[in-house]
Parts: structure tokens; sequence; C-alpha cells
């Protein structure tokens, strides 16, 4: 789980670009309502090609949890056009690499291929928005082996399993509250049908973005979209209800018991999003504050509680500043040796208390703002991350031009803030905790 911290920390302070990078970005929408960016970045002759879907597992309810995940692999299983096992195997043939993904708040599709090779990715990707089959027996092969998936990463995985547990308490009407990968008894009473219903729903040019990134030309770009995927008629988009999370009136607690080498714990406050949250600039403080407490070795989780301290074996922070609803700021740990779960969690507290009653200092704000600017310069080197940043600020529904802002919105933080946001939402009213009780694995019996 500490890799869980680590991933929401990168989306917080390492996957930004240097604001003058933004002017080369190009936007077309198109007649069916596909919305089209291109970014040129011309230091290496390739491309990466991503299509965004607005939906993912928070646009699911009670009974076919795990449907987006379960279609994205069924994406990659054919079209009359281009049978089973085509698509990957034409991309391999002309040296590019494709995958996808699937969260709370999308699902996408992307490939990285040499830019000559821009139009086979297109032609694969429009084909497969529009003509997907759905075989019925692919789909019984393929439900089993989401199923194996979520036993080996998250019921075999005991860390990942008190994270879901923990979702599951801190969430009680918002979609965050269930897994992206979906319960396994709704993974086991999936129907080829769900599949196809969530297709119709949802996969269509004016529900998607097509972002590209690389060594191209924009209206060349625009041309080929027009090409292969302007036929694609546009159609009704599904309706959700907002399932909005109620003011949480107490703490709350769960303990998860599984067969584990160490003890863990997840902490976390409800918080707003950039999108959801009045004040923008509270958004960028959490942000900040997060950097502050985990943001390498002379943060002060990993400063105070690991190396001095010696409470904890290992302890980190994050926020998630880019999703569509209100989230958690998170805190997560395994207690030393000679510790316990409780210590770990006196000593989160303690810091929390220090943030409420005490002024970060300037060196620590130095230090987080010096590290996005760093991260940002680094990030260029990648056309992924940089269509990554497009599609999932587009998807969640800021916009891309929100990055032209963002290294100087951080900056602007001062200590105050961070010290207000704390006192604002580290509130025991809001916390949800999970602990991860180890159990020893039964040793077999000898009769």
């Amino acid at each position: 789980m500490k890799k869980l911290i680590l991933s929401i920390n990168c989306l917080v302070v390492c996957i930004l670009l240097l604001p003058n990078t933004w002017a080369s970005v190009h936007e077309k929408i198109l007649d069916n309502g596909l919305k089209v960016i291109v970014k040129e970045d011309n230091r290496a002759p390739v491309a990466t090609a991503q299509v965004w879907y607005k939906v993912g597992s928070a646009s699911e309810y009670g009974g076919i949890t795990g449907v987006s995940h379960v279609l994205e692999h069924m994406m990659f299983k054919g079209t009359p056009k281009f049978p089973v096992g085509q698509f990957s195997q034409i991309l391999a043939g002309i040296g590019a690499r494709d995958n996808a993904f699937t969260s709370r708040d999308f699902t996408a599709y992307y490939q990285l291929f040499d830019v000559t090779k821009l139009e086979t990715s297109f032609e694969l990707e429009s084909d497969r928005m529009a003509h997907l089959t759905l075989d019925e027996g692919e789909f019984t092969k393929e439900i089993e082996v989401v199923k194996e998936e979520r036993r080996l990463r998250t019921e075999d995985n005991p860390n990942s399993l008190t994270y879901e547990q923990f979702n599951a308490a801190a969430y009680n009407s918002s979609p965050y509250h269930n897994p992206v990968i979906g319960w396994m008894n709704d993974l086991d009473n999936m129907q080829v049908s769900d599949l196809r219903e969530w297709y119709e729903s949802w996969y269509m040019p004016n529900n998607a973005t097509l972002v590209v990134v690389g060594d191209v030309k924009p209206e060349e770009v625009f041309a080929l979209a027009e090409k292969y995927y302007g036929p694609i008629p546009k159609r009704k988009v599904a309706q959700l209800k907002p399932q909005l999370e109620p003011v949480q009136v107490g703490e709350r607690r769960v303990e998860v018991r599984a067969i584990a080498k160490l003890p863990y714990m997840i902490m976390g406050y409800k918080v707003p999003s950039l999108l959801t949250i009045e004040d923008k600039k509270e958004a960028y403080a959490l942000a900040v504050l997060s950097g502050i407490l985990d943001g390498g070795r002379s943060s002060r989780l990993s400063k105070h509680l690991v190396r001095e301290q010696e409470v904890a074996a290992s302890a980190g922070a994050g926020y998630s500043l880019y999703t569509a609803r209100n989230n958690m700021f998170l805190f997560d740990g395994t207690p030393n040796a000679n510790k316990t779960l409780d210590d770990l969690e006196q000593a989160f507290e303690e810091e929390i208390e220090k943030l409420k009653n005490e002024l970060v200092t300037e060196q620590e704000l130095k230090r987080v703002k010096a590290q996005v600017v760093a991260s940002e310069i680094y990030q260029q080197d990648s056309v992924q991350r940089q269509a990554y940043v497009i599609g999932s600020l587009e998807t969640v529904g800021l916009g891309w031009q929100t990055m032209n802002d963002y290294a100087e919105n951080i900056k602007a933080v001062t200590a105050e803030e961070v010290q207000a946001v704390a006192k604002k939402y580290f509130i025991n009213e809001r916390k949800t905790l999970a602990y991860l009780t180890p159990l020893e694995r039964t040793k077999p019996s000898n009769k």
C-alpha cells in the first residue's frame, strides 16, 4: 500500500508539465462530439494516441461492480473487421505498444508507436469504439482472468485487502465505496449482456476524448480523426444520479484479520478535490501539505516517525488533487517490530496536531515547491505522461488548461494556508481508520 500512497503523491506533484509547454496544445471537437486534443513534441519521431472514456467504477451500481474493468479486457477481444487476437498482433507487428487502464473516474486505451504508424492506431481504435464483438465464449474465459486478477491483487494481498475494506467503511453513498475491480460476487454473476449494455451506454464519440502527443502536426491529426472517428454516430450518453456522500458524523474503524507478515494501518480524512472544492487555494494547500508530510527523506513522516522516533518501518501520506468526487487525504504505514498499530496511530496524530498548532517552516515550503518544478521538467521527457495529464484532466471535468497555472498556484501557497486546511479537514469526526492484524498461516494437521 506504500506504492498506493506514492502513486497518489505522483499525481499531485510529479506528473505535471511546465506551463509554457502548453502553448503547443490544439483541440477540435468533431461533429459527433469527439474532442480531439493534440500536443506537439518534436524531440523524437514517436507519438502516443490515447482514447479516454468518461466512465469508470464510480459510474457503476450495485450488482455490476467491476463491469467497466471487465469491458476494458473485452475491448481486446475483437471486432468483425479485426477478429480476436488481431488488434494487439497488428500493433506488435509495427513495433507499437498498447494497453489500457480503468480507474474510478475513467477508462483509457493507449498506443505508443513510430509517428508514421498513427493511421494504423486510429483505424484499430476507432473500429472497436463502434463495432466491438463481445463474444460469449471469449467473455466466459476472460471473466475468469479478471477473477484471478482480483484474487492475486486483492484477496491474497493483505495490504490491498485492507485498503479495499477501508474504502468500503469510509464511503456510504459515494460510488468510491466499491473497488475498481469489483466485488467477487458481482463478477461471479456477471453476464456478457451486462457488458453489452455498458458498452452501448458509454462507448461513443460524444463521451470520449482522443489525445495525441508526439512528433505530429495538429491539422494532420485532425484530418485522420475525421476520417476514422468522424463517421461514428453520436448517441445518448447514460445519465448518473449524484450519489453524494453524506457528511460523516463520527470516527469509523475497521479491522482486517488476514494472513500477513506485518501489521499495517491506513487512516484517512474526507477532503474535496480541486473540482469539488469551493476555494481552489485549499486544494493546492492540501497538495503542498502532502509533500511536507511525505516528499522524500527530509519530509516529516520519514524524518520523525521512521528515523528519529523509530515508531514506523514505513509511513506515507497522500492527496489526490484530480478526482471527479470528494476523496480522502490518506496516511498509511507499518509499525516497527517493537511498536504497535496504536503507537503508529498516536504518532500520526501527533504530527497532525503539530500541523494544526504550528506553522510549517519556510524551508519546508521551499523544498516542496522546488520538487514541483524539478518534477515538471523531468516529466516532459515522456509523451505518454503528457497525454495522461491532458486526458485525465479533461475526463474528470477540469480541462487541460488547469495546468497553465498549476506551478504558480503551488508556489503561492503560504504556511498559514497549510495550517488552515489541516485545522479544517483533519478532524476526528471525519476520520476513518483500518487496521490489518496479521494471522499466522494454519499448519497442516499430521493426522
